[in-house]
């Protein structure tokens, strides 16, 4: 009811002028009754009709002039609202200012008609007090600008949300929650209490008339106080119930809410508080999730929880290395965009298959990828994930007909931390484990199947895993003084090569191209005891690019 009533003065023309209107007439009507119930106006003698006529004339005049204002006020303060745009920076901070603006004029226009009164009914009733006379018209005054100014500052409250995206977060003193409950007290208990003893304290009214008159006061100031109070409450109770659950919902992770800034008091600065908490939130999670797509969500973790300090240890991780077989003559037969659409589709199965087994995808290299099993976090069994993501990796993207890769997969130890700069950090993965891994990775793009394993990571294999693996041959790496174990998974349909070839009679002499990891091959049939001496011939073999 309030709110339609409120909607309806803020919409109408004349609305502001209505309210103003029947505040201040309320508050003669008080005082007037009040007047009579005392026996004051008893005392004017026969004729006190035509002695209130007249000293009736300046409040209405008053109360005209205070109807032509308050229209100008509807043009000046509220004109964006009846030309339907948003007010100017300057209309909305003159808004601001109306509740207090009203309210002075209010009380500019009520002591002139105080002093007039009390002149006037001084000379037509020598016998009244003329200090209980202006007492009491004064502090009905101050009562009217009070009651005003609460009116005013409702009427304008649902302006507020369109102030608030004109001139950001805006806080007014004189909307703030002090001012309004002094102001509630003053009308709801304060002031009904100053004429209630002013009324006790007059020498010249009879006792009958003083019970009747302060019966009469504590009812109007308990149910005036009733309502001052009840408004006052909703306009506390009511956006802090909206707060609360916007709160709870910001809690429970949905960080879309928005509160409608609905006031100019602290209230309004903390319902736009929680909307700047539940916007930087938003920007945290989206940064957290751009920054964990590029550095992945383990490593994105690890380093918000550790800050920007250079950290890291000594893991014993499975390093896996994919690698694109072909790549430099790909990219120079296709177009870019074509070539960087089926890298990307590789990447995604790379990605895919490693995370769903507790790995990180470490790094993007051109158009390889290093993963690593057991860093940041920690397993108790990395091997076996490595082992089952490359099986799936080669399988995925052998089945697209897209690209043909080389697969290796390596266990050690390895430093797994931050390297860099205080102002520029990368979580890397540095070892033995990660060089032996990209060089099974240029070895196996020879093999049938495409994927290289060293004999760590099988030894660490559950048995269930390892029974998918043979031992396919023992290659001297490059840069590695030991020779290799290499096993590779068995092919289901029993078709195994004895050996590689190692092509290198296309070599004629030349060396290698510059992008290219040669190995040193050893060919055997079968895994070689341990503590057998590798023969000393050793033949390099290009990988395919």
């Amino acid at each position: 009811m309030i709110a339609k009533l409120v909607v309806w003065a803020l919409k109408a023309r004349g609305g502001l002028a209505a309210l103003v209107t029947t505040a201040n007439l309320s508050g003669l009507a008080v005082i007037v009754t009040q007047l009579w119930l005392n026996g004051f106006l008893g005392r004017l003698g026969t004729d006190w009709l035509r002695a209130l006529a007249f000293v009736g004339i300046y409040p209405a005049a008053g109360f005209l002039a205070g109807i032509v204002l308050a229209v100008r006020d509807r043009k000046v303060y509220f004109g964006w609202l009846d030309a339907g745009r948003k007010p100017t920076e300057v209309e909305a901070r003159r808004l601001l200012h109306l509740p207090v603006a009203i309210s002075m004029r209010a009380i500019a226009l009520w002591i002139p008609g105080v002093i007039v009164a009390t002149a006037v009914f001084a000379r037509l009733s020598p016998d009244n007090d003329p200090g209980v006379t202006a007492s009491l018209f004064t502090i009905g005054a101050f009562e009217s600008a009070a009651v005003t100014f609460l009116i005013v500052d409702r009427l304008i409250r649902p302006t507020i949300p369109v102030v608030a995206r004109v001139l950001g977060w805006t806080m007014h003193w004189s909307s703030s929650v002090l001012v309004r409950v002094v102001l509630t007290w003053a009308v709801a208990a304060a002031l009904p209490l100053l004429m209630l003893i002013v009324v006790l304290a007059d020498p010249v009214a009879a006792a009958p008339d003083r019970v009747r008159t302060a019966i009469y006061l504590s009812a109007v100031g308990i149910g005036v106080g009733a309502l001052a109070t009840a408004f006052l409450a909703r306009a506390v109770a009511a956006p802090m119930r909206v707060l609360r659950r916007a709160l709870d919902r910001i809690a429970q992770g949905d960080l879309g809410v928005r509160v409608p800034i609905g006031s100019t008091s602290e209230i309004g600065r903390l319902e736009h508080s929680v909307n700047e908490l539940a916007a930087n939130l938003r920007e945290r999670e989206r940064m957290r999730e751009v920054f964990g797509r590029h550095v992945g969500a383990e490593v994105a973790e690890r380093a918000l929880a550790r800050g920007a300090d250079l950290t890291g240890d000594v893991r014993e991780v499975s390093a896996l290395f994919v690698d694109v077989t072909g790549s430099v003559e790909l990219s120079t037969g296709l177009p870019p965009q074509e070539f960087v659409a089926k890298l990307n589709r590789l990447l995604a199965i790379v990605v895919a298959a490693t995370e769903e087994n507790n790995g990180l995808v470490n790094k993007f290299e051109g158009d390889a990828a290093l993963c690593v099993f057991g860093a940041p976090i920690a397993l108790g069994d990395n091997a076996t994930p490595a082992l089952r993501a490359a099986r799936r990796i080669r399988d995925e993207v052998l089945a697209t007909g897209e690209l043909d890769i080389g697969i290796g997969v390596a266990r050690g130890g390895v430093f797994a931390g931050d390297v860099g700069s205080d102002t520029r950090l990368e979580f890397t993965v540095i070892g033995d484990a990660v060089n032996e891994a990209a060089r099974l990775t240029t070895a196996a793009k020879e093999v049938p199947r495409r994927i290289l394993v060293s004999q760590a990571v099988i030894e660490a294999a559950t048995e269930h895993e390892r029974a998918k693996w043979t031992f396919y041959d023992t290659i001297v790496l490059r840069g590695m003084k030991n020779p290799t174990f290499c096993w590779t998974d068995i092919d289901t349909s029993g078709a195994r090569p004895e050996h590689i070839e190692t092509r290198t009679d296309q070599l004629d002499g030349h060396d290698l191209p510059a992008d290219t990891n040669p190995v040193i091959e050893i060919h055997t049939a079968a895994e070689p005891p341990r503590g057998t001496e590798l023969p000393d011939a050793e033949f390099d073999a290009p990988p395919r690019r």
